[in-house]
């Protein structure tokens, strides 16, 4: 069965962007995105592949996006309909009236009962990523099979969590831990017990 995979940046207090969608504020380390070209060429969206030679990349991971409106948005604002044209995407939004790109599949409700049909299909061979927001990370924490995060060395002090909505705790373990330059981390985490 595929996997649901929440891969994100995230601060170290929490913060997955500012209160506006801001992410300029994480800071660099090549080793860092060398890691995340190698391992995860198909986070990288349509616009920045060919400046870094992924424009015939095969995906290695995902074959599938999932992202709410706040992620979604940043494309769409810079007149990108498809962010990424290389993976099926949903966008799960009750407020956005709709997609101009045929590539994109609208959601407006159910996104459990997306997640869980998704997981039913063989997809091409890769897993599903939830590429956030945090709202939607909330709403789909009973289905995130894995954590993959990105924890940059620094402190947003505000702005939109990981994971957003009611307390509803579930414990995860990490299983892997690498560490990079700027002393920001990978850990990868899996549901414990």
């Amino acid at each position: 069965m595929r996997k649901l995979v929440y891969y994100v940046a995230v601060s170290v207090d929490g913060f997955i962007a500012g209160p506006s969608g801001e992410f300029d504020f994480y800071p660099a380390a090549p080793d860092m995105a060398a890691h995340q070209l190698a391992e995860y060429p198909e986070t990288i969206p349509v616009q920045a592949r060919p400046q870094l030679g992924l424009t015939d990349t095969p995906n290695k991971r995902f074959d599938t996006v999932l992202m709410g409106l706040g992620a979604y948005r940043p494309g769409l604002d810079a007149g990108i309909p498809s962010p990424y044209p290389h993976l099926t995407q949903y966008v799960v939004s009750s407020s956005l009236p709709a997609v101009d790109d045929p590539a994109v599949r609208l959601v407006r409700a159910d996104p459990l009962g997306l997640v869980r049909e998704l997981k039913r299909q063989p997809g091409d061979g890769g897993d599903i990523w939830l590429c956030g927001g945090g709202l939607l990370a909330g709403q789909l924490l009973p289905e995130i099979d894995e954590l993959v995060l990105k924890r940059y060395p620094v402190v947003a002090g505000g702005g939109i969590p990981a994971f957003a909505g009611p307390l509803r705790p579930r414990p995860f373990a990490p299983v892997e831990t690498l560490d990079f330059s700027h002393g920001g981390t990978v850990t990868t985490y899996r549901p414990a017990g």
